[in-house]
């Protein structure tokens, strides 16, 4: 079974590979507008059970499935899942870009909040129902028709360019390395970060201990690193990454 469409317990992200992405997406996809569908041709009275758990349910299997497909992009980033990763987003925004702009669904959403089932609902119903609210107009569900492709196509920019944005500083990240060979320079930090870091130099065939910009090397640098010239090149090197991207 895809591990992205298994939704029984913990996400098992170590099963989760490039090519399980596409196939896991599309079917969510598909799954989702067929429902959406379904639920705004349907005449009957808008219920919490008949309406708006099924449509949370499957947009909570997309959500989770793409920050599964997220998570490991940012983490443990290869080409494969890269290109996986960019083919897929627009699918993702223009989904949610429809959804937001459904105006049949926002009229149930406010068929609901209008009825006398409301008041019956808990609190975390209520919440739900009036958050979705403000996302359907937010998501320009009350513009004007010319206005909302032109609101779908500024989503869609705009999810590319964070993606090159993360792209960029995740590339930026894994290409810097500060190489130390002085013992006085890594006083204070604690020993199994003291190994680890020696262990990652002698990987590259260097001396003395290797410090990057990944949080399990750069923050103990920064908590725990008596030496200040190192603490500041390296917090220096982190924040030139990031405005460099900015800029």
């Amino acid at each position: 079974m895809n591990p992205l469409l298994d939704f029984s317990g913990l996400p098992r992200f170590a099963e989760v590979k490039p090519e399980h992405v596409t196939p896991a997406i599309e079917a969510l996809l598909a799954t989702n507008r067929a429902l959406v569908e379904k639920l705004s041709a349907d005449a009957s009275a808008v219920t919490w059970d008949a309406f708006v758990a099924p449509l949370e349910d499957a947009n909570e299997h997309l959500s989770r499935a793409w920050s599964q497909v997220s998570h490991l992009n940012a983490v443990v980033n290869s080409p494969e899942l890269r290109e996986v990763y960019n083919a897929n987003l627009p699918k993702i925004t223009e989904f949610y870009a429809e959804l937001s702009q459904n105006l049949k669904l926002y009229d149930k959403f406010k068929a609901l909040k209008a009825s006398a089932e409301f008041a019956q609902l808990s609190a975390a119903q209520k919440k739900i129902v009036e958050n979705e609210l403000r996302d359907f107009r937010l998501g320009g569900a009350e513009l004007a028709d010319d206005q909302k492709e032109r609101f779908k196509t500024i989503q869609e920019e705009l999810a590319s360019a964070a993606a090159k944005f993360e792209e960029n500083l995740l590339d930026t990240t894994n290409a810097y390395a500060k190489y130390v060979e002085q013992a006085e320079e890594v006083a204070g930090l604690p020993a199994d970060v003291l190994q680890a870091a020696q262990e990652a130099a002698a990987a590259d065939g260097k001396p003395g201990w290797k410090f990057t910009l990944h949080g399990p090397s750069y923050m103990p640098v920064m908590q725990y690193a008596d030496h200040r010239a190192l603490r500041e090149e390296i917090y220096r090197a982190n924040y030139r990454g990031i405005f460099k991207e900015q800029a």
